[in-house]
This record gives C-alpha cells, sequence and structure tokens, in this order.
C-alpha cells in the first residue's frame, strides 16, 4: 500500500506542476536526519539536499540579497566573493574580496562572514587585511573598494574576523580567531592580541571585547529578542555550541547546548556558521553537515550533506537554507 501512496503523490506532483515555472534540476545528495517529529515543521518530509553550485575551493559566508534575487558567498581561499542566481547560475561578484595589498602568507586571504547593513551596503569580514569593511559600491555595480569599519582593539591588530551579525540597533557583533593568519596561526609573529576575542563594536564607534573566554570563537547568531548569543567554538579539543546571556557589553553565563567532541573524526567538520530563524530554531554547521535545535536547544535533525558544512542562511521568506559545503553550494527547501 505505501508503495502505491508513494506513486500517487508522484503522480500528483507532477501533474500539478506548471512546466513553463518549473526551476532548473540539480543533483541531490545526502540526507535529512530526522530526530525528533518536530523537525516536520521545520523541513518537508520531500525536502532534498540539492547542489545548486559546485569546483569552488572553500566556500563560507552565504548571504541572500532579496533586492537582486541572489545569493552571495565568499570564497575565502580564492580572495572572492562569488554571486548565484537561479537564472545565471554562479559569476564572481567582486575579486580581490579579504585581502589587498601585495602580499600575504594568509592560509585564508578572503573575506569570511557577509552581512547588509541597514543602508543595505556589503559588509564583510576580511580575513587578510584583518578587519571589518565595506563595500564601496552599489550592489548592482559591485567593485572591490572597500572602507574601513573596525582593525584593532586598543591598538592591536584583530587576527581575522570571520563572522559578524548585527542587533537591531545597528551594533555590530563579531569572532576573531586566527583562521585567516599563516599556517603558524597562534605562532605567527603577527599575531597581535593574544586572544581570541568575540566583539562587539557599537553605534557610537567604541570597540567592546565581550569575551575572551572561547578558544575558537566561529559563527554566531542573537536569538530573536537579542537576549542570548549563541557561539560556535570550532576547536577539536573543545568543539561546542555555547549560548551566552547578552548583558550590555558582556556575554555572561555560558551554557553549553551541544558537546560534539564524540563525533570528532568520526564525522567531517567542526561547529562552525550559526543562523537563527525567527521562531528561535538554530540552524548550525557542525560534523556531518548542518544541525538544527529548536529554541530550548533539543537537538532535532540534521542536514547530512556528505561535504564539509562551513555555513548557511536563509532567504528573505525563510523557506529555503542556502549552505556552503566545502567547495560545494547547497539548498534545501523548508517549511
Amino acid at each position: 500500500m505505501k508503495y502505491l501512496i508513494i506513486i500517487f503523490s508522484f503522480f500528483i506532483f507532477f501533474s500539478c506542476s506548471n512546466p513553463s515555472t518549473d526551476q532548473k534540476s540539480y543533483p541531490v545528495i545526502g540526507q535529512i536526519e530526522r530526530l525528533d517529529p518536530l523537525i516536520d515543521q521545520i523541513i518537508s518530509p520531500h525536502a532534498q539536499i540539492e547542489v545548486i553550485a559546485s569546483g569552488l575551493t572553500w566556500a563560507e559566508g552565504p548571504l541572500w540579497v532579496e533586492e537582486h534575487q541572489m545569493l552571495l558567498f565568499s570564497d575565502v581561499v580564492m580572495n572572492k566573493i562569488y554571486k548565484w542566481t537561479e537564472t545565471e547560475g554562479l559569476s564572481v561578484f567582486i575579486e580581490p574580496s579579504g585581502f589587498t595589498g601585495a602580499f600575504t602568507d594568509s592560509r585564508e586571504k578572503g573575506s569570511n562572514g557577509l552581512i547588509l547593513n541597514q543602508a543595505g551596503e556589503l559588509v564583510m569580514c576580511q580575513h587578510g587585511n584583518r578587519q571589518i569593511a565595506k563595500m564601496d559600491a552599489e550592489l548592482a555595480n559591485p567593485q572591490s573598494k572597500f572602507t574601513t569599519i573596525v582593525d584593532n582593539y586598543k591598538g592591536k591588530k584583530f587576527n581575522s574576523p570571520n563572522d559578524l551579525v548585527f542587533d537591531t540597533a545597528g551594533n555590530l557583533y563579531f569572532t576573531d580567531p586566527p583562521y585567516g593568519l599563516s599556517e603558524a596561526m597562534m605562532e605567527d609573529p603577527k599575531k597581535e592580541l593574544n586572544y581570541q576575542g568575540i566583539f562587539k563594536y557599537d553605534t557610537q564607534g567604541n570597540v567592546k571585547l565581550l569575551t575572551k573566554e572561547v578558544s575558537r570563537p566561529n559563527g554566531l547568531a542573537l536569538s530573536p529578542d537579542e537576549q542570548t548569543m549563541y557561539v560556535a567554538n570550532s576547536d577539536g579539543n573543545n568543539p561546542v555550541w555555547y549560548a551566552f546571556q547578552v548583558q550590555e557589553d558582556s556575554l555572561i553565563n555560558p551554557n553549553i547546548i551541544y558537546d560534539a567532541t564524540d563525533l570528532i573524526g568520526k564525522e567531517i567538520g567542526f561547529p562552525d556558521g550559526v543562523k537563527v530563524d525567527p521562531q528561535g530554531n538554530i540552524f548550525t554547521a557542525g560534523p556531518g553537515g548542518i544541525w538544527i535545535f529548536s529554541s530550548d536547544h533539543k537537538l532535532l535533525g540534521k542536514i547530512k550533506s556528505e561535504f564539509w558544512a562551513s555555513n548557511c542562511n536563509f532567504d528573505a521568506d525563510f523557506s529555503t537554507l542556502y549552505i556552503t559545503a566545502d567547495d560545494n553550494l547547497l539548498r534545501v527547501k523548508l517549511r
């Protein structure tokens, strides 16, 4: 009987489809691991993991731009930002994106996290230039021209800003691990801070160190009420996700949402990029793919992509999740 139901559903789906409006067909990989029935309220039982672009080097920082119906994302190694659209596919948006000098021994010199500010301008973490910067050009006419927003704390150069998020007041939060330094990373003589911080750049232009207690702060996101900050620690010796209470210029009362130590070496990946939907569900890159937690931090399921997932982000109405995974760009339809 269940096979008849599947065949009937398949027939109904295709008989109701309009060929003139159907989207392009893409390769499908992996599986969606459903650990709790609540996951069906977030991801359709029929959802698939589509590979919509490939051939990159290390994809990161996906950002949907609704006005232009495009996804932007970084190739951190190749020093580029790419654009993807449903109609035109993949193309280079700007190059260079994260390092604009003559020489660097940075292991990942390009841009990483991308975001739009309140004015709709593109703001990025630049590994090679070791700063947060804004692109000085319209999104419709992109150029590799940048204005520094912030590049130091108390006169000491950042390591390599990695990921970033604005609150509704316009304050900017970002992480500063060592991944954009040379292969020596922690021992790189150019490293000026002796820790990896999580910082706040406020609307008055002040830089605040919120905490330096996370060994490898990577992805970060705010809860819908902005009272909690979620931080991924991409440290193989302490691969955890934290939930901090946001208290003015501090992050306090760290609570470990999940400790993935037992999976390191068994599944590819570490805790990495983090995003939160309007219901407070947490989507985060981790060992094996994208992990999905409920707002009360219960693990609901995983999008197991077969590739090392680095980050993810939603489109404007939260109906689609885009995933950067190694040299690929993936897509999963949500409810």
